[in-house]
């Protein structure tokens, strides 16, 4: 936002004739970074199904499932998937929607409403992934510790057992507090930005 501080310095440096013209250069500003910042988080969540989709052909579920012997597992999963890939295809058409909504609006109100839109989804998207890798962790523990038979028989031992369970459970704050990180970072900037830009249209609007 460093163009649009210096544009509102030279603002306030001018008359209050070209108060007009201003207003329309900083609008014409945020509404240039808004439609970019939505731009990518479209990308970025077309980027994550194809990284998921890309480990999902490097690790077969699958085998594992028949090598543990829980085959009937299978469609469970095949179905979880698709539901899935089905709710994170409705994200990305949700920002598509809001990217065009976003780029060819041009009322400043129309644009604060879609900004505030397009942060409640973002954020919905990013609980309802990390929703999903939370869950995914506790079902491939509960996996390991109830079908494989080495597992259960190193747990037979009590000591073994709660210390196993007490490791699992570290390692999973660990990964799920990595992926957390990584929304945060990530879309939190996108997110930081988008609030920025309603602040200042919010000022503009008064």
């Amino acid at each position: 936002m460093e163009e649009l501080d210096l544009l509102k310095k030279d603002w306030k440096k001018k008359e209050n004739s070209f108060q007009q013209i201003s207003e329309v250069d900083i609008y014409k500003m945020i509404h240039k970074e808004s439609s970019s910042t939505v731009k990518w988080i479209l990308i970025l969540s077309i980027l994550e199904v194809l990284i998921w989709s890309i480990v999902s052909i490097f690790y077969n579920s699958d085998e594992y499932l028949i090598k543990i012997h829980s085959e009937y597992l299978i469609q469970y999963f095949q179905v979880l998937t698709i539901v899935n890939y089905a709710v994170i295809a409705i994200f990305i058409y949700l920002f598509y929607k809001s990217y065009i909504s976003i780029s060819t609006t041009t009322s400043t109100k129309k644009l604060m409403k879609a900004i505030l839109k397009t942060r409640k989804t973002v954020q919905i998207y990013v609980w309802y992934n990390l929703a999903m890798i939370g869950i995914g962790m506790v079902i491939g523990m509960a996996l390991a510790f109830n079908t494989n038979p080495e597992i259960q028989n190193m747990l037979q031992n009590d000591k073994v057992y709660y210390l196993t369970i007490a490791f699992c459970i570290v390692a999973l704050a660990i990964v799920f507090g990595l992926f957390w990180l990584f929304y945060r970072l990530v879309y939190g900037m996108l997110l930081r930005k988008l609030l920025t830009n309603y602040k200042e249209l919010k000022k503009i609007d008064l």
